[in-house]
């Protein structure tokens, strides 16, 4: 062992990130920490919805405002990040080859998108049949108010605070 660099719990672990906005962000962000090489797939042109979320934003050297909002640095450090049309067959055959190269997928789109693009979880085994597919949602996948969004103030409702 080199006692010059520093192993991790996640190291050789790759985790392909589908997801958007805080909960799954925030959860490949922390498979990160731990040592994953997490590969975050973004929408091309625009990226992840909350890179213009803010202010605040990241200010450059000058003190200015950069197009980078705090909130999406605050969840995603630790991944590098793609460019990918899920919509498209070349996109979709992307995701299917980096999912045949990853160990962890995880996803938060509503519940039954990702088959209409060929990238659910009976899709991906076929490629990975060890891949581990993690779906965030707030409801799960059966239960009656599967395609609700569990946005934060629907979870304060529903907890009664």
């Amino acid at each position: 062992m080199n006692h010059n660099q520093t192993s991790h719990a996640l190291d050789g672990i790759r985790v392909l990130d589908l997801s958007r906005v805080l909960a799954g962000p925030w959860c490949t962000q922390t498979l990160g920490d731990l040592g994953a090489d997490v590969i975050k797939v973004e929408r091309p042109g625009s990226g992840d919805d909350t890179r213009g979320w803010g202010p605040p934003f990241l200010s450059d050297r000058a003190g200015e405002d950069t197009a980078q909002a705090a909130y999406y640095l605050g969840a995603n450090r630790n991944k590098r990040s793609i460019a990918c049309d899920i919509a498209t067959p070349g996109g979709q055959a992307l995701i299917k080859q980096l999912a045949a190269q990853s160990q962890v997928f995880v996803e938060n789109f509503k519940v039954g998108d990702l088959a209409r693009y060929g990238l659910d979880y009976a899709s991906l085994r076929e490629v990975n049949p060890a891949l581990v597919y993690c779906s965030v949602t707030g409801f799960g996948q059966t239960a009656p108010m599967l395609s609700a969004q569990a946005t934060t103030t629907l979870s304060k409702a529903w907890a009664g605070s």
